[in-house]
């Protein structure tokens, strides 16, 4: 789709231009019978800069370009009605482009999941503050495998995490036959009373998605939206908001492994390697396995509790993992840079996400409001 509105706003520019050459007489153009006027003709060359203009910026992802193909559509149109003998089939193209226009527009408005993603964030982010460090003497009571991982991360020392931002990219498919599709996303989460805001943007046939999963205030909800107008999914309830805690606390072991200081974790070593945990929040108990290797990494999180759902209406339990690798810095912390999200079907793995952390900043002040740049053709 985009390659085809790249191709449409150029050959269609470049057509333009025949009236700009018809008006000042530069060449013959058999194509156009009737007279075109200089002044004319200067429009004629303004539906080609224009278009072309659009063409360039749309190609290098800046958010404007749909105001500026609106207008050379417009000085297009306007041409191609009063010299519609001879250019009426431009108006084919004008309507392949509207959609795009539209649909662009519409996303660059201050409304739908980003708006509420910033409402939700800022609310919170206000009376967070500081809480000292990580001392040796607060990871004393977690089993081995888990103090080398705060030790290997660099929590111990640190500031205590009170909540984090992250962005990310990766791609995802909805079955196991279909084609991963690339996105971008970003969260904020909250760690003392435990909250989660993810933000997730893709494309479908050239058509943009959004979603936003919330978990705060004892539920969560995860909605799904299409060209920022029609809601294609959505998901709540009282398996949704265990499934999600399970997803809180999966971030908070990859992202924020300070935060598993927490008294109210409950911990259980299986081996040298591999413990069980228990997280609770607002009468959601979940549990998790973590596996560790011998540098102190923490390599998969498994979990039976967290349920799969395309539509938001039906629900089946598998078994939910997250293994991860390449560690590198963040600032100050080194965290896991690649995971993968695997449902374990009877009928073997279904990797359905793949994620490359891009960024992290762990105790936040203030909201970073969601680039249209960086998002415009996810």
């Amino acid at each position: 789709m985009r390659t085809f509105a790249l191709v449409i706003l150029s050959v269609h520019g470049i057509i333009h231009l025949l009236g700009f050459i018809k008006a000042f007489d530069l060449m013959k153009v058999e194509e156009l019978k009737s007279y075109i006027s200089k002044r004319d003709g200067i429009l004629w060359l303004l539906a080609t800069l224009l278009l072309l203009s659009a063409a360039v910026l749309y190609s290098n992802d800046f958010i404007c370009w749909w105001a500026v193909c609106a207008s050379g559509i417009a000085v297009s149109q306007f041409l191609i009605v009063k010299y519609w003998r001879d250019a009426k089939f431009g108006t084919i193209a004008n309507l392949i482009l509207i959609l795009p226009v539209i649909i662009t527009a519409a996303d660059s408005l201050p409304i739908g999941y980003k708006e509420e993603l910033k409402s939700e964030v800022v609310k919170r982010i206000s009376g967070e503050g500081g809480q000292g460090v990580v001392a040796f003497a607060d990871i004393e009571h977690l089993p081995a495998p888990v103090q080398k991982y705060l030790i290997y991360t660099g929590a111990v020392g640190k500031p205590r995490v009170y909540n984090f931002r992250a962005v990310a990219e990766g791609e995802i498919k909805t079955a196991p036959d279909s084609k991963f599709l690339k996105y971008r996303s970003m969260q904020y989460n909250f760690i003392d009373n435990p909250a989660r805001f993810y933000y997730i943007r893709s494309s479908l046939y050239g058509i943009p998605f959004e979603g936003l999963h919330t978990y705060a205030d004892s539920g969560a909800v995860m909605r799904i939206k299409l060209a920022s107008f029609f809601t294609v999914a959505e998901a709540k309830g009282e398996i949704m908001n265990k499934s999600e805690t399970v997803t809180m606390f999966n971030d908070i072991c990859l992202f924020a492994p300070a935060a598993l200081i927490d008294p109210k974790i409950e911990w259980f070593p299986v081996d040298s390697l591999t413990v069980d945990a228990f997280f609770e929040n607002a009468g959601n108990r979940i549990k998790a396995r973590l596996y560790f290797n011998t540098k102190g990494e923490l390599v998969n999180f498994e979990s039976d509790d967290r349920y799969e759902s395309a539509d938001g209406k039906t629900y089946v339990n598998y078994r939910w993992s997250t293994p991860v690798k390449d560690y590198r810095n963040f600032g100050e912390a080194k965290l896991a840079s690649y995971g993968e999200a695997v449902w374990h079907k009877p009928e073997g793995k279904f990797v359905y996400a793949k994620m490359r952390l891009k960024e992290i900043v762990c105790n936040t002040r203030e909201y970073v409001p969601i680039k249209n740049e960086l998002f415009l053709n996810f």
